[in-house]
């Protein structure tokens, strides 16, 4: 059978990019929560961190990854700067058997812009970036600025409207990163709106919505495909449409998922 590009020769791959977007392990402060949501506001629950479940659901997901054959292929994870997307970061895809990276591993780079909402809560209240830097020396805080140590307001909680102007600079930022498959390691509600902001900006069927932006278990891994269509002639575009073409075509240029159940294809010109 001809390939792909014997079929429709066309650089694919050049306008494609992997997000694979996973949600940190259980916290501390999920489990109180769950008791009472009061709990919430508990100074105990400082830059919640693990539980002992949290941290089994990161090793579970690190054999998934690994056997997917997925690891081998991230270029790049982003990680929020609280501990416990750290930790699931670490745990998932730094060097195993140590909190750590090499050369094999990708670089782990932690971003302000997918913290959890700032305030009132002391849960996502995270630490000095001096802080962060000790306890996680193999991740690269190169885009955290220690300004940001002030940000923090115990009376004025961030809006959403906040987080999704926020989501947005992420996602144009990730956008513009060389790297064609990345990890964002974050928050249920922070990973919503970025599939929310993306589906806003698609072709996708926005019926389909509700279904797919749906919270994220603790440690649940979802993966998009972002495709630049402003790049992408009209009589190309109709030929993608077709759903078995467009897995082909997403085949070959070496994305997959490890459940296929979870692979949102978005044909999205979102990102400028």
């Amino acid at each position: 059978m001809d390939s792909i590009e014997g079929q429709f020769p066309y650089p694919w791959h050049q306008h494609c990019k992997s997000l694979h977007l996973v949600r940190h392990g259980q916290a501390l402060h999920n489990v109180e929560a769950d008791k009472n949501p009061e709990a919430l506001l508990s100074p105990n629950l400082f830059d919640a961190q693990l539980t002992p479940l949290g941290l089994k659901q990161v090793a579970k997901l690190r054999n998934e990854v690994h056997a997917s054959g997925l690891f081998n292929r991230i270029e790049l994870v982003v990680t929020s700067p609280l501990s416990r997307a750290m930790e699931t970061a670490s745990g998932c895809f730094g060097r195993e058997g140590e909190n750590a990276v090499s050369s094999s591993t990708p670089k782990i780079m932690a971003v302000e812009l997918c913290r959890d909402r700032l305030g009132v809560r002391p849960c996502d209240m995270r630490r000095k970036i001096s802080d962060c830097r000790s306890r996680f020396p193999w991740i690269d805080f190169s885009m955290m600025d220690v300004e940001d140590d002030n940000l923090w307001n115990p009376e004025l909680r961030e809006s959403e409207e906040e987080l999704a102007k926020r989501v947005t600079k992420l996602l144009n930022w990730v956008w513009k990163r060389p790297e064609k498959e990345i990890v964002v390691v974050s928050h249920g509600l922070v990973l919503q709106h970025i599939l929310i902001n993306l589906l806003a900006n698609s072709d996708f069927n926005p019926t389909l919505t509700p279904a797919l932006c749906k919270r994220f278990d603790n440690c649940e891994l979802r993966s998009v495909v972002i495709l630049d269509t402003s790049k992408i002639g009209r009589e190309r575009w109709a030929w993608l449409c077709s759903d078995d073409k467009a897995k082909d075509v997403l085949k070959q240029c070496g994305h997959h998922s490890i459940d296929v159940a979870t692979y949102i294809y978005l044909k999205s010109s979102l990102v400028a």
